[in-house]
């Protein structure tokens, strides 16, 4: 029998942040497929995990909220800001955002690196990193210097959170370091080349001095969280990199190895002065904080804080 993971329309809600509502017009409208154990509907995580995919590259009104394309062809004096990165916490942004402002917030599901490169070829506004550098155990100012070669930017704390493995309840294969990786009977799933997770996984294997080769299933990649740790779930995989909040959701243990720090990156230019601005004070609010807070798992101690600021 198959071990895939499901979920019940309530667990979907809860992970995703909409209503049950939402998700029964979707599975109405045969968008979201489902099946039934008695009179409950479930959800495959594999189909969950393809119709996120297919929000990242359609347009129109999606589970998330807009998807970006061709934002690049925009003229410059569009109201329209790309919020690129995968966090919940980037759609909670945008809203008081559009709150606040006159500008319309479009989202990009984009992994770290490629989001960075984006805002470098002018396609985002904003773009949210967590990328571990190994030679100075820093976060995202070593890639952003480099990447954002003759810009002026901003780089603004949005939350700190526990980076770590996902494992089987109990943990019955004892993965406590990244060096418990490097064992035959220990599969991994792996997340996208860009990721932050990717990278974070990718910095530790060589500065423990292990090759990927070594390591089952480092080719087997997927492109969230809620995949990796549904795959460690349904038992596909022993382990794979991820953030503390979605372990709770799977139902699966956590082993926490690093605190990352969750940052936003935006190019200081004469037309951003006004995003720069409102962001700083969203950041720095008391609702915004309280809304991050009551998600759970996240560290907004930092929040607002300038990390780090040329001119």
């Amino acid at each position: 029998m198959s071990k895939e993971l499901s979920y019940t329309i309530e667990e979907v809600s809860q992970l995703l942040k909409v209503s049950k509502l939402t998700l029964y017009d979707l599975v109405k409208k045969g968008e979201l497929p489902v099946f039934r154990v008695g009179r409950q509907m479930r959800i495959d995580a594999k189909d969950l995990d393809n119709y996120i995919q297919n929000q990242k590259t359609n347009q129109g009104t999606k589970l998330y909220g807009p998807v970006v394309e061709q934002h690049k062809n925009e003229t410059k004096d569009s109201n329209h800001i790309v919020i690129s990165g995968q966090d919940l916490v980037l759609d909670i942004l945008g809203k008081h955002i559009e709150k606040n402002t006159s500008y319309k917030s479009l989202r990009s599901y984009t992994g770290s690196l490629n989001s960075l490169i984006s805002m470098y070829n002018g396609e985002c506004d904003i773009v949210s990193l967590h990328m571990f550098d190994g030679d100075t155990g820093e976060y995202n100012l070593p890639y952003i210097k480099k990447i954002l070669v003759g810009y002026p930017y901003i780089l603004l704390n949005l939350l700190s959170r526990k980076a770590g493995f996902y494992v089987k309840k109990g943990n019955p294969l004892n993965i406590q370091s990244w060096t418990d990786l490097n064992q035959d009977h220990i599969k991994i799933v792996n997340r996208e080349k860009g990721s932050g997770a990717r990278i974070l996984l990718d910095e530790q294997l060589r500065l423990n001095r292990i090759t990927s080769r070594d390591i089952e299933g480092y080719r087997h990649e997927v492109t969230n969280h809620l995949s990796v740790a549904s795959a460690v779930a349904s038992g596909v995989a022993d382990v794979g990199v991820g953030i503390e909040k979605v372990s709770k959701i799977v139902g699966i243990d956590f082993v926490p190895l690093i605190t990352e720090r969750y940052d936003l990156a935006i190019l200081k230019t004469p037309e951003s002065e006004r995003l720069i601005s409102t962001v700083k004070e969203i950041l720095s609010s008391p609702q915004f904080q309280s809304e991050v807070n009551s998600l759970g798992d996240y560290d907004t101690s930092q929040t607002g804080n300038i990390i780090y600021e040329t001119y």
